[in-house]
């Protein structure tokens, strides 16, 4: 019985920090923002949507629906979109 304690208590805490380890990139984007269609095929950040669950899942580069984080205020002025918007233009920069 002690053994299945052991057992249920160290899983608890693998899920624990598992669960702690996944909050970390949203965390630690207190000065980023997220940027959509700017990501390559499979280097998006995080939900790509449909057909895809998270990081590394967007299935085209420039994805529209697909974002990354980037250092905050920078998103437009590299042609990305602060919402998810449709298709897979490459982004254009803005000049200046």
């Amino acid at each position: 019985m002690n053994t299945m304690i052991l057992k249920l208590a160290g899983a608890a805490a693998a899920l624990s920090a598992a669960a702690t380890m996944a909050a970390a990139p949203a965390q630690a984007a207190g000065d980023k923002e997220k940027c959509y269609g700017i990501s390559l095929k499979a280097k998006n950040d995080c939900a790509a949507g449909p057909g895809t669950s998270c990081a590394g899942t967007s299935t085209v580069d420039y994805q529209g629906n697909a974002w990354k984080y980037v250092a905050t205020g920078s998103c437009e002025k590299m042609g990305g979109s602060l919402a998810a918007k449709k298709g897979n233009a490459k982004p254009v920069p803005m000049k200046g």
